[in-house]
């Protein structure tokens, strides 16, 4: 079973979900397009090191027959844990022991092996969208900025945060989450700043103190990426953004002057590739108003904070069901409304977990409870162990 007389499809957007969706419905045999505005390389530039789960995001890349080759990139040991206060006192700490279920893999990495297994001509780069003309249920015009255009029976908006898709489903805008991050580089740690790498381990570290995070994680290119966040009225980024590198790395140490000087040291060795970025999100539950033939994957479907880890595990996710919906449902309208329902029910889930680790992250004593939310999640991951083996 497969929805019939689906012609072409296209797919607005070529990062992690958006390529999985173009291997997925390849592999059933459906006719499709990426259209992505950059260039084959920019998956390298957004975002570093991501943790795929295995209960959401790993479903997919099995179900595409490229697991073998994720596992030849994962990094296990990428799911070391550190939540440090700014006084640097460390109230959790986890050294990955074999294979666990998130393991770590850079963004450019993931998105080169999805690649290489779809057909080179379905990917077309430099094509932003601007608009579309629903001419019938299933004949949908779609309008590039470059002012070409083509036609086809379905259209799936894997265009991000800001999408323009998604404004032809709703008027619904996104909202600004109260943080804004400043994401720094540190390269080669382990050659040119060992004390460094050795306070860092080989996974994440998470300095939490109230209004203020350092948040950095090893990436498989040697470097660290650190994101250095505050809660902070939405216009007060672009005072840092005007600063010349000289100056916003002195600000940087000045903001962070009473903080523990390990943790200082994170912000000295900092190169000169800077990201300025503000955290946006869509309401919690967010839906749209159901059209034939028009759908949403990834963050243009349910835009997150990233503190729980889940944006591009639902964007992995969001293929892996919409394309189990074209599998299993003979019309679109009904394969949308299935994969719409579910999508709903899941990433809001998801949604939730990240606003509550958001609030908790930059609140008092935030490390301290963190750290004690990392412990009694051990805990009851362990009884769960203990129970499966006895067969309880």
């Amino acid at each position: 079973m497969a929805v019939k007389n689906l012609k072409n499809i296209a797919i607005i957007g070529g990062g992690p979900g958006g390529l999985m969706l173009g291997l997925l419905i390849q592999r059933l045999g459906y006719n499709y397009t990426i259209f992505e505005k950059g260039n084959p390389h920019d998956n390298h530039k957004r975002g570093g090191s991501l943790d795929i789960h295995s209960d959401t995001g790993q479903l997919p890349i099995k179900k595409a027959d490229i697991y073998d080759e994720f596992m030849s990139y994962a990094r296990f040991e990428g799911e070391d844990t550190r939540v440090i206060g700014a006084d640097g006192t460390i109230y959790y700490e986890e050294d990955s022991e074999g294979e666990g279920g998130r393991p770590e893999i850079d963004r450019g990495e993931l998105c080169d092996i999805i690649m290489k297994q779809i057909d080179s001509h379905r990917l077309k780069y430099g094509y932003e969208f601007d608009s579309l003309i629903q001419h019938s249920t299933q004949d949908i015009e779609i309008i590039f900025t470059n002012g070409e255009s083509e036609h086809f029976d379905l259209v799936v908006g894997s265009d991000g945060s800001f999408s323009t898709l998604r404004t032809n489903l709703s008027d619904v805008k996104v909202e600004y989450s109260g943080i804004s991050m400043i994401e720094i580089n540190i390269d080669d740690v382990k050659n040119q700043h060992p004390e460094l790498s050795e306070y860092n381990k080989n996974g994440k570290m998470m300095a939490l103190g109230g209004n203020q995070a350092l948040l950095a994680q090893l990436n498989g290119d040697g470097r660290i990426k650190v994101y250095v966040s505050y809660r902070m009225d939405i216009d007060k980024l672009d005072t840092y953004k005007f600063m010349t590198m000289s100056e916003l790395k002195e600000q940087l140490v000045l903001d962070f002057s009473s903080w523990d000087i390990q943790l200082q040291e994170y912000i000295k060795n900092m190169t000169d590739d800077v990201l300025f970025r503000r955290i946006y999100k869509l309401p919690i539950g967010f839906k749209w108003q159901h059209k034939q033939a028009i759908t949403l994957i990834g963050d243009a479907a349910h835009l997150m904070s990233p503190f729980a880890g889940e944006g591009v595990n639902m964007a992995l996710y969001d293929a892996f069901i919409l394309a189990r919906a074209l599998e299993n449902y003979e019309e679109i309208d009904e394969a949308l409304y299935a994969y719409e329902q579910e999508m709903y029910q899941i990433s809001s889930t998801s949604a939730q977990a990240s606003q509550d680790n958001l609030e908790l992250m930059f609140s008092e004593d935030a490390a301290k409870k963190l750290g004690e939310f990392f412990k009694n999640w051990c805990i009851v991951e362990i009884l769960i162990f203990k129970r499966t083996a006895l067969g309880l």
